[in-house]
């Protein structure tokens, strides 16, 4: 019998541009204490840790967690591209759930470079060459970031299928901008009107503007998971947040199959992971409130309204159009302002929207609060591929005595 499995503390460290002298081990710690602190619980009651990185060498999450302490605890390193941060909470999910350890960390973190990403090795074939055949044998290369390339043609491709509009990614981008004003923890916190967003002088990829981007980021966020037994043990059931459901899906054959950029950017992956979420947890999407999901790129937000069961694929756009993606709406979606806003260090990214999750559903997220906030879903992804989708509760409602806040968007 699988137990259940709880979240009991959270931080994360305000996201940031790059910086030279901003060290991931520094970043790491604060992020660790963090959750420390929020749980009340001392370093030495972890008994296992799962950190996730992208951009770095081995070991490193030996490195950070041997700045809060080294008590010989197993500690392992996952790296799923920008899945990673939920990849590394999936891991200590199983770690808890099957009865391995009591209380599991699970850390993400990233000190990034300024600009695009790039292939780091270029003496063998990248991860993603599977991807980039198909890719180049549909589509010119034109003098883009090529993942840019891919999401923007993922979303030409929805405006000739479905009769989107470069107005509804616009909208997209507004909205989450506009959320990310209320959170101190988001990189860019500023307000954008749909003619700054649109405007052509700052186009990436075709319809793709500046602002339809998330920036480069440095950050850290962290999650303590314990078992049932450990949450009374402590007394924690006044914050401890339930995963009723978490599932990690990888490219099926649809992806390549199909040739087309919507499958190529994991389309299918993230609806099987979304599919079996809603499945293992009895649950549909109209009983969630709030989400967080990847959005990259305003592209990847539209097309994954479908991908997690909010719509028929196709109709994505007439959820911008009713503003069922905001406050008032059907769903809050990136509350956090997404990563559009917030900013995406890769390894980072998965924990802080486990994070702002948990921040919700315990009535804390201040100005952001969604209201009657009882179910959340998290949808994390990773090109290459992975994709992770998780949904939350309070584990005891009862015992939780915090005012929900009602949002003051």
């Amino acid at each position: 019998m699988t137990k259940r499995v709880f979240v009991v503390g959270v931080g994360m460290t305000k996201f940031e541009k790059p910086r030279p002298l901003v060290e991931y081990t520094d970043l790491g710690k604060e992020a660790i204490i963090a959750a420390l602190n929020d749980s009340k619980l001392d370093y030495k009651e972890i008994s296992a840790a799962i950190c996730g990185y992208v951009l770095g060498d081995s070991t490193c999450g030996q490195a950070v967690c041997y700045e809060v302490g080294m008590t010989g605890i197993p500690i392992i390193n996952v790296n799923n591209n920008c899945s990673t941060g939920a990849t590394a909470l999936f891991v200590a999910k199983q770690l808890v759930e099957g009865g391995i350890h009591d209380c599991c960390l699970a850390l993400g973190f990233e000190k990034m470079f300024r600009g695009p990403l790039i292939t780091k090795y270029n003496d063998r074939p990248t991860p993603m060459q599977r991807h980039a055949d198909l890719f180049n044998e549909m589509f010119e290369i034109e003098p883009s970031p090529i993942t840019a390339q891919f999401f923007g043609q993922a979303g030409l491709e929805h405006m000739r299928k479905y009769g989107s509009k470069p107005e509804h990614f616009a909208k997209i981008a507004k909205k989450n901008h506009a959320h990310s004003v209320n959170n101190p923890n988001s990189q860019l916190q500023q307000e954008h009107s749909l003619e700054e967003i649109l405007d052509s002088e700052t186009s990436v990829f075709h319809f793709l503007t500046k602002l339809q981007c998330c920036p480069t980021s440095s950050g850290a966020a962290c999650a303590i998971l314990c078992s049932e037994e450990f949450v009374k043990k402590h007394k924690l059931e006044h914050q401890a947040v339930e995963i009723v459901a978490m599932e990690m899906a990888t490219d099926p054959p649809s992806t390549f199959e199909e040739k087309s950029a919507i499958k190529l950017v994991g389309y299918d992956m993230t609806k099987l992971a979304a599919d079996k979420a809603y499945k293992n947890s009895n649950l549909k999407p109209e009983d969630i409130q709030v989400i967080e999901l990847h959005d990259c790129y305003t592209v990847n937000e539209l097309l994954t309204y479908s991908q997690i069961g909010l719509c028929e694929e196709g109709k994505e756009h007439e959820i911008v159009d009713r503003n069922d993606n905001t406050y008032g709406g059907k769903w809050v979606i990136n509350p956090s302002g997404g990563l559009l806003s917030k900013g995406h260090p890769l390894g980072a990214t998965g924990l802080a929207q486990c994070y702002e999750l948990n921040m919700q559903l315990r009535g804390e997220a201040g100005k952001r609060q969604v209201e009657n906030c009882k179910y959340g879903l998290q949808q994390n992804v990773g090109l290459g591929g992975a994709s992770v989708v998780a949904i939350y509760k309070l584990g005891y409602p009862d015992k939780n005595q915090l005012k929900r806040l009602p949002s003051k968007l």
